[in-house]
């Protein structure tokens, strides 16, 4: 294989993560700097995944706004999923409000289990204003972090770890570091994780063993010399990106030999009526190669896994039965994949530490098509997991007779929630959640993190309470002290505009309070104190 060949199927240059600035030697390392670098900007061991649907997922039949099923059916008569019988909707819980009930599509059983069990959530009619309706412009927006009519040559995950990790490539591999901060379960390289520069942080692998046999593979010997000329500075380039490759590309193998999964079986068919391509799951084996590399002692950051086939303009469903087919086989393999996902981590003793999200380009159109399908739509609802995720639904469901030029409008800003995810599961500081390009949102996130790790201490026994919640007129606030001392109340809307802030003065051992929200809009709102070096949150829904 010749080194060109290697670049190409390794993800051109970005692939793996160019170890160089437009052919400059890495310098030397200094493992003084090292250790500086890494006790200045030590963070917790907490993983992120997220996994792409790729196409653009349609929300509506994955999670059925329970409140508005005749409006949702008469809108896609042909797609929509039948409220009775023995395939019928089945509803996330019963104890949910009615303007946030939902039902799964009934190939989510596996995700209604752990809704259940307080290990799944969902953010509604998630979006950014004036979506764009293309699969590449959309999935770019979302991985840069900006708005529509942005065009950053960086992801907001790249900006994030190049942060929390100063100096890279240059100081990297470390003995605090000594994986990826990222890896692309696959073959594609996305703008995740490139930083301002255009470099990324992240490496993009198949499986283990084949990289490290892929980097491997490349042959010949390095020149004595290299001439002075634009050719001689890119072999150079292509030679130290095949060196630090090779670096990673033996400790992912390590680990992947150190590492095993345990015996929980991952699915690997669909077991009802869909099109031959749709039956085998593509997603469990990149969960199972996570969990494995993981169990082996790997320090990655952030992973990201894809799941293709949801541009669903046609045959979306199969005409005799409109829960099966094309879609209802990517929903299975979704829940049912990631359950055994979580699974397998509880065995291993890492559940704990993942933390899962969904994200597509986009939603699809609320009224289906003539072709059994959904054309490019806007607002869908993402989907969280694991142990630390607060079951609940966080958002209202969309009024399916006020939509948005066919569409469901936007509920959530995408970014609220990456800032959040940053600020409440990474504990992140307010100049990071800045760096990263999410300065609207700091510290306004949606309190789907049950066991947040805050730069601000929290206390995980002792918790904010609103009664009644939901709520039309007052609410009551109850709040425990740990010392006398000013206190901030904010709250703000589910777009991030603050619509009360309080200064306070509180004393031990507890404070209640009675808010009045008459004339504040129908919708959910984020309470949150701060005070005494702790932080208090809690979703407040207030009712027409």
């Amino acid at each position: 294989m010749d080194r060109r060949s290697f670049l190409r199927k390794s993800g051109t240059a970005a692939a793996g993560a160019a170890f160089t600035l437009q052919g400059v030697p890495m310098r030397a390392l200094s493992p003084q700097g090292v250790f500086q670098a890494a006790a200045a900007n030590s963070t917790n061991d907490r993983v992120l995944i997220f996994i792409q649907l790729h196409g653009g997922n349609d929300g509506l039949n994955t999670l059925v706004p329970l409140d508005q099923y005749p409006e949702y059916y008469s809108h896609r008569p042909n797609l929509a999923l039948p409220e009775t019988g023995a395939r019928s909707v089945i509803p996330l819980s019963n104890s949910l409000p009615s303007n946030r009930a939902l039902g799964a599509h009934p190939d989510m059983d596996a995700f209604r289990q752990m809704f259940q069990e307080g290990s799944a959530a969902v953010i509604q009619n998630v979006s950014y204003p004036y979506m764009n309706g293309s699969h590449f412009r959309s999935r770019d927006v979302w991985f840069m972090g900006g708005d529509y009519d942005d065009y950053y040559s960086s992801g907001w995950m790249g900006r994030y770890l190049d942060h929390k990790f100063p100096n890279y490539p240059d100081d990297y591999p470390n003995p605090q570091m000594e994986d990826p901060l990222a890896i692309e379960i696959g073959t594609g390289v996305s703008l995740a994780f490139h930083r301002d520069n255009g470099i990324p942080l992240g490496l993009s692998i198949s499986d283990p063993i084949g990289f490290y046999n892929l980097i491997n593979s490349v042959g010949g010997s390095a020149p004595l010399s290299l001439p002075d000329t634009h050719a001689g500075d890119e072999l150079e380039y292509i030679m130290q990106i095949e060196e630090e490759a090779n670096v990673y590309a033996s400790r992912l193998r390590d680990v992947w030999l150190q590492g095993s999964n345990s015996n929980t079986p991952y699915p690997q068919q669909y077991p009802y009526l869909a099109p031959q391509g749709a039956l085998n799951n593509p997603l469990a084996p990149q969960l199972k190669i996570i969990a494995r590399l993981l169990s082996g002692g790997c320090k990655t950051k952030i992973f990201l896994c894809r799941i293709g086939g949801f541009d669903t303009h046609a045959n979306q469903v199969e005409e005799t039965d409109t829960t099966m087919g094309h879609h209802a086989a990517l929903l299975y393999h979704i829940a049912e994949g990631v359950r055994a996902f979580y699974k397998d981590l509880g065995q291993l003793g890492l559940d704990q530490r993942v933390l899962t999200l969904t994200m597509s380009e986009f939603g699809r159109r609320v009224k289906s098509n003539g072709s059994f399908g959904s054309d490019h739509g806007n607002g869908a609802p993402l989907m969280a997991f694991g142990p630390c995720v607060e079951g609940d639904v966080f958002g209202n469901n969309a009024n399916l007779s006020a939509l948005q030029n066919g569409n469901i409008p936007l509920g959530i800003d995408y970014r609220q929630i990456m800032a959040t995810v940053i600020q409440d599961w990474f504990g992140a500081d307010a100049q990071t959640v800045q760096v990263t390009g999410f300065t609207d949102w700091v510290g306004v996130g949606i309190p789907f993190v049950e066991c947040a790790a805050t730069s601000i201490k929290e206390n995980s026994k002792a918790q904010m309470q609103l009664f009644p919640n939901p709520a039309k007129n007052n609410t009551r606030l109850k709040i425990p002290v740990f010392e006398t001392g000013w206190h901030e109340l904010t709250v703000h809307n589910i777009l991030g505009q603050q619509v009360m802030k309080k200064q306070m003065e509180f004393s031990p051992p507890v404070v209640q309070m009675d808010l009045d929200i008459r004339g504040w809009a129908p919708g959910t709102y984020i309470v949150e104190v701060r005070g005494g070096g702790r932080r208090f949150t809690a979703s407040l829904v207030i009712t027409p």
